[in-house]
C-alpha cells in the first residue's frame, strides 16, 4: 500500500498519539478513509510541501482551501510581517478590520455588512442564530453530506470527516439540540417542496453548500437551487450558503457569483484568512442589523478580527482582485479533470468525476458503469478502499491528495503546466498498477 518509509512522521505520530486524541488536533488530518499513519509536515512553499523525512509532494489540499495563491505568498508573507511588527492582538476594534470588511462587501453579491469570527464553524452557528433570531422561528434544514462546522444542531448527517469516518452523529449532542433539524437528500427538489409545504411556517433558514465540497464535490442542479431560493422567499424563511469552501475560490464573488443566486445570508472561512484562523458571516443588511450591539442577537469572540489573520486576508483578497487567476484555474482544473478521467478509463476503471473550478473529485464507484454522484445517497456508494489504494500509489509518486474519498482536492495558483502533467502522469501510473 505504502512503500515508501518515513521514520520521522512515525516517531511524531507515535508522540502525538500519547498526548493528543488520536494524535491529530482535526479528525481530517487522522487518515481514517485511507489507512496507515498521517504524514507529519516540515515545510511549505508554493505548490509543494516537505514531510518529515524530506519527501516532496504536490500539494493537493492547499490546508484544505485555503492557499488558493500557494504556501507562503510573498504579498500575504509580508502582510503578516508587518502586523506582527505593531502587536498580536488587541481585544479593541482596528482600522484594518474595516479594510478587510470593504473588500468582502465588494466582492460578494450577497453581503451589505459582515461580522468577523475565528472559524467557519463559528460563522455557521453565528448565522443560523441570527436566522432564529431575525425570523423568531426554530427549524432549520440543512443536507445530508454537507457539513458546517462541529456545531450541536449542525452535526446531523454530515459529511468531511464525519462521513469519512462513520460517524454522522456525535455523541455528545442531545436529541433536544437535533430536533429542530430537518435533513434532506442534496439535490431533491420535491423533498423541498414537500418539506416546505408542512412546515414553512416554522423554517427560520435553509442551510446549503451552493456547491459541496464536504462529500466530495458535488455540484447542484439549477432546478434544485431555484427551488431553494424560490421556496426560502415564499415562507419567510433566510437562504443561508455555506461558502466556506467555495468563497474567493470559485470566483472572486464566490459560489453565488458563478451560479447566479444570491442568499440572505452567508458564511465565509478559510481563503478569507489567508491561511490563518479567520471567519466571517454577513449578508443583508436589515438582518445583520439584528447581531449584538446594533440589536439583540448575541455573538462575540476575543480574537475576532485578529490582527494577523485580518492581515493574511487582506493581502490575499487584494492579491486575488489585483491579479485574478481564475482563467488560470479554470484552465488547469479543465486538464486536470480530463486527464484523470482518461486515465481511469485506460485502466477499465469506472468513476464519476466532479469539478468546479479548482476544486474536483473523482469518486471511485463499483461498476461496471459510472453512477452520476448527486447527494450522499450516491456518494456513499463510493469504493473507499479503490480510493485509499489510488491515493498511497499516488503518495509514493509525489503527489498529495485528500486523504478521504469525501474530501475535495483543491489545488493553488502556484501550480504550473508541468506540475499538472506530472499529476496527471501519476494518476495513470497509479491507476494502471
Amino acid at each position: 500500500m505504502n512503500g515508501t518509509t518515513r521514520p520521522r512522521s512515525h516517531a511524531a505520530f507515535a508522540r502525538a498519539k500519547e498526548l493528543i486524541p488520536g494524535g491529530v488536533n482535526s479528525p481530517a488530518r487522522a487518515f481514517g478513509g485511507v489507512g496507515g499513519e498521517p504524514i507529519f509536515f516540515a515545510d511549505a512553499l508554493g505548490q509543494r510541501l516537505t514531510d518529515l523525512d524530506g519527501h516532496v509532494y504536490l500539494d493537493y489540499i492547499g490546508s484544505w482551501g485555503p492557499m488558493i495563491l500557494g504556501h507562503r505568498h510573498p504579498r500575504v508573507v509580508a502582510a503578516i510581517e508587518r502586523a506582527l511588527a505593531t502587536g498580536t492582538s488587541y481585544g479593541a476594534p482596528t482600522e484594518a478590520e474595516s479594510r478587510l470588511a470593504e473588500l468582502i462587501i465588494a466582492a460578494v453579491p450577497s453581503i451589505e455588512k459582515v461580522r468577523m469570527v475565528s472559524s467557519g464553524t463559528e460563522a455557521a452557528m453565528s448565522a443560523v442564530r441570527l436566522a432564529r433570531g431575525f425570523t423568531g422561528r426554530d427549524k432549520l434544514v440543512k443536507f445530508a453530506g454537507n457539513y458546517h462546522g462541529h456545531v450541536d444542531s449542525l452535526l446531523v448527517a454530515a459529511g468531511s470527516s464525519a462521513a469519512t469516518l462513520g460517524v454522522p452523529n456525535s455523541p455528545g449532542i442531545t436529541a433536544g439540540t437535533a430536533a429542530d433539524t430537518i435533513v434532506l437528500e442534496y439535490n431533491d427538489v420535491e423533498g423541498l417542496e414537500r418539506t416546505f409545504k408542512a412546515q414553512g411556517r416554522t423554517i427560520a433558514a435553509l442551510l446549503m453548500e451552493p456547491v459541496v465540497g464536504n462529500m466530495g464535490l458535488v455540484r447542484p442542479t439549477r432546478e434544485f437551487l431555484a427551488a431553494a431560493r424560490k421556496l426560502t422567499l415564499a415562507h419567510g424563511a433566510l437562504l443561508v450558503f455555506d461558502e466556506v469552501m467555495t468563497g474567493f475560490r470559485l470566483a472572486y464573488g464566490g459560489a453565488q457569483e458563478v451560479l447566479g443566486v444570491t442568499p440572505d445570508l452567508t458564511t465565509l472561512g478559510k481563503i478569507v484568512g489567508g491561511g490563518l484562523p479567520l471567519g466571517a458571516y454577513g449578508g443583508r443588511r436589515d438582518v445583520m442589523d439584528h447581531v449584538l450591539p446594533a440589536g439583540k442577537v448575541f455573538q462575540a469572540g476575543t480574537l475576532s478580527g485578529n490582527p494577523l489573520a485580518v492581515a493574511a486576508g487582506t493581502a490575499t483578497l487584494e492579491e486575488l482582485r489585483d491579479n485574478p487567476p481564475y482563467a488560470r484555474l479554470e484552465r488547469h482544473g479543465a486538464r486536470l479533470e480530463q486527464g484523470f478521467r482518461d486515465a481511469a478509463a485506460a485502466a477499465g476503471q469506472p468513476v464519476w468525476i466532479a469539478r468546479v473550478g479548482s476544486m474536483m473529485t473523482m469518486f471511485f464507484q463499483r461498476g461496471p458503469d459510472a453512477v452520476p454522484v448527486t447527494g450522499w445517497n450516491t456518494a456513499c456508494l463510493s469504493d473507499t478502499a479503490r480510493y485509499a489504494d489510488f491515493f498511497w500509489k499516488m503518495i509514493d509518486r509525489g503527489v498529495y491528495l485528500p486523504c478521504s474519498q469525501y474530501e475535495a482536492l483543491f489545488f493553488s495558483d502556484a501550480h504550473t503546466d508541468a506540475d499538472i502533467e506530472a499529476t496527471v502522469a501519476a494518476a495513470a501510473a497509479s491507476l494502471a498498477a
